[in-house]
């Protein structure tokens, strides 16, 4: 018999953002006992010969971890963005994710 522990958890929340070679997904799911947690995946498309196939990277956080979690994500981008790399307009960056969207929807048309 199949062991399917942990693939039973309902999916509460879905978000998906592309970036380039990765896809990042942000899922919130509940447990047994009702309570939530989030799921952060990367995923990476790697060339296979002719075909290709995906990586996955997985972080499971609590919700005694989020604000942790989230002071220490913003920390570490402002530090990059004020101390590493204070000469680069990280705005241009923020248009780019709904043009490649747009762009994307043309395709399908």
């Amino acid at each position: 018999m199949e062991d399917r522990r942990g693939y039973d958890r309902d999916e509460i929340f879905s978000k998906k953002v592309k970036a380039g070679k990765r896809t990042y997904f942000f899922d919130i799911k509940s447990t047994r006992a009702n309570d939530y947690y989030l799921t952060i995946t990367e995923s990476k498309r790697k060339v296979n010969g002719d075909s290709f196939t995906y990586e996955k990277h997985k972080i499971f956080l609590y919700k005694e971890d989020f604000h942790k979690f989230v002071e220490a994500l913003n920390e570490s981008v402002d530090h990059i963005k004020t101390e590493l790399m204070p000469e680069v307009d990280f705005t241009q960056f923020e248009n780019e994710d709904s043009e490649n969207e747009y762009r994307d929807e043309l395709k399908w048309e």
